[in-house]
Order: structure tokens, then sequence, then C-alpha cells
């Protein structure tokens, strides 16, 4: 009989590797995240409590425990019994600059067992498993990267030949993935993946105030890859914190190469996530107007958003994490912001052998 595990991956694309079904699982509460974007503000510590002062005058006082992670753009100042609160208590402090720039976060004492991380070393030391790791990974990007295009097609009935012709070559590549012995393999196949599917995003915002002739970043050519490139980093972000909760190493990757200071396990694991989370949301901001090209420090490159133009973008990233959906494999409704803690949890499973394969979400 087909575990639970085996028929949720035969719905993404047809594999013939033997699963096996793993026990429970638990959630955490969905906190918030507490985004600073006025200049010169101050954070400090109130009895448990975080007082958010601009100018000397204190504009709003936060409990503390209602808070997952607190991202500061430009010059904010965080008190220093903030700093130390913040780390014992496992809230991520995020700096970022004011143009949205990643500098760095704060961190407290690493959580979790020595026993998964050991197995998660182990994994990247395994070509097998690494192999096995990254192949539905990428199956999880491939098919989320699909749906959103038969979206746009049945959306965009003019373009529906462009997501169509995208649609099958994505198709085509992941039944491709299933002959991938090595990780060199699968990255090859997942770039062709990506230009097959950035090729069909010009015809998702044709005719309004903006054109795309490509993926480009460090720094964005252009405001449809500026605006793609702050909510990578939104998720990035969350992803690593979900990481983090559940004991796992961010910076130790199966498919991005691991050098200092980069979280590779985040960028692996967002890759699902991108197009679900980030592009749907890229695609629906600029064609209902909220973004403009009033939004913009400048169009030319470099391309970063003004202050008004993030505020637009946090809003409606904050509100989407609010929203419920029913997790395809667990089968449970839980907020849209937990699907990052979901996926870190069912990544640590598979390193413990409680689960045979990893369930990419699959957004349906």
């Amino acid at each position: 009989m087909r575990s639970k595990t085996q028929a949720f991956l035969r719905r993404i694309l047809p594999d013939n590797v033997e699963h096996r079904s793993g026990g429970g699982h638990s959630m955490k509460q969905l906190q918030n995240t507490l985004y600073i974007l006025t200049p010169e503000t101050y954070l400090a510590l109130q009895n448990e409590n975080i007082a958010v002062k601009v100018g000397g005058e204190e504009k709003v006082r936060i409990p503390a425990h209602s808070l997952s992670s607190i991202y500061c753009f430009g010059a904010a100042t965080v008190s220093t019994p903030l700093i130390g609160f913040c780390a014992q208590q496992g809230i991520a402090l995020v700096f970022f600059s004011e143009y949205g720039k990643f500098l760095g976060r704060v961190e407290g004492p690493l959580h979790g067992n020595i026993l998964l991380r050991r197995r998660q070393f182990a994994a990247m030391e395994d070509p097998v498993q690494r192999t096995r790791l990254v192949r539905y990974l990428l199956l999880g990007k491939l098919a989320n990267s699909k749906e959103f295009l038969l979206r746009q097609k049945r959306e965009r009935t003019d373009q529906a030949d462009v997501f169509k012709r995208a649609a099958e070559k994505l198709t085509a590549l992941g039944l491709q993935l299933r002959d991938c012995t090595t990780v060199e393999e699968m990255r090859g196949v997942e770039g062709a993946a990506a230009a097959a599917y950035f090729s069909a995003l010009p015809a998702m915002i044709a005719g309004y105030e903006f054109s795309f002739h490509g993926r480009n970043r460090r720094p964005p050519e252009d405001p449809v890859n500026a605006l793609l490139s702050f909510l990578y980093t939104l998720l990035k972000n969350d992803v690593q914190s979900a990481l983090e909760g559940v004991g796992l190493d961010p910076a130790a990757g199966f498919l991005h190469s691991i050098r200092p200071g980069r979280p590779a396990l985040a960028l692996d694991l967002m890759e699902e996530l991108r197009a679900p989370l980030c592009d749907r949301m890229a695609i629906s901001l600029l064609n209902r107007g909220q973004i403009t090209k009033k939004s913009y420090e400048q169009l030319n490159a470099p391309v970063l958003l003004n202050e008004a133009g993030r505020k637009v973008v946090l809003s409606a990233w904050q509100k989407r994490k609010q929203e419920t959906i029913t997790h395809p494999f667990l089968e449970e409704t839980i907020p849209i912001g937990l699907i990052p803690h979901t996926q870190a949890k069912l990544l640590a499973r598979v390193l413990r052998d409680e689960l045979d394969e990893y369930p990419p979400f699959h957004w349906r």
C-alpha cells in the first residue's frame, strides 16, 4: 500500500521511489513581525514590552510575546537591553539598509537537538541522501511554478499560449529530474526551468505600467526585479527563522553552495515557495496598481523601492501571512505564515528518518 508521503509525491510528478509514512506533527503559534520603516526610530524594552519612539515621543508599545521578529530598515536604534532580551527570548532582530538590502541579524544561543544537526551534516556528505533531498525540493519548485503559470493561463486568456508552452516545458524538465544522478545535473535542470518560467513573466504584466526582460539582481536593473528581490529577502528571513526554530543549521544546505555568511539551507527551502508566496504577490501588486513608478527611488539601475513602496509591500506581506490554507500534505488548516515552519519540521522529520522522502509544499 502506498504511504501518505508516496501518494502525495506522486500527485506532483510520477516517481518510482518507494516511501514510508511518518508520525505526528506539531504547530507553533503564528506570531507577528514588527517592521520599523520610519527614520530615526528608537526601540526600547519596557517591562517585557517593546516601546517604539520617534523623536523622543512614544508612538506605540507592543507586548514582546506577540512578536517572532523585528525588521529594522534604515537608521533605527535599538537599546542594549532590548537586544539582549530579543536574543534570550528567540525574537529575531534583523537589520536592513533603507533600501531593503540585508545587513545582518542578531541571534541568541543556538537551539535544537545536536543529534538533528549531526544528521543534517551527515546528509550533506551523503551523495545519495543529498541528491534525493534536492530532487524533491526542485520538484516542489517546478510544480508550484507550473501551477502559477496555469493560473495565469486561465486569467490571461489573451496570453494563454505563452503560459501553456512554459508549463509544458516545466513538466518535461520535472520528469528529467528523475534521471539526474548528481546535484550538479539537477542544478542544470533548475536553470533551464527558471529560464522557461521567467520567459512567461512578461505576459503576466503585459499592458500595465512596467515591462520585464528577464531576472536580474545585485542590483536590480528594473522595477519588477526590484520588487521580486525585496519579496525574496522577506521570504528568506522567514525561512531562516523557521529553520532555526526547529534546530537546523540555516547555513548547511544541500542545493546551494556553502560559503561564510550565506544561509544555504534557507535558500534551498525557499525555492519551492518563491512562486506561490512571492511571485504571485508581486504580479498582484503590479497589476492592481498598488506598486507604481512613484513607489521607487529611481527607475534606473540600481532600482530600489522607496519608503512608501516598502510600506505597501510589507503591509500586503503581513496581511497575506494571516490568511489560511489547507496544507496539502498535513491536511490541516494553517496560516500561510506558518508554511515555512511546517516545511522546516517536515525536513527535520526526514533527517530523523521519520519520513522517507521530503514532501515539498505544493500550492493548488
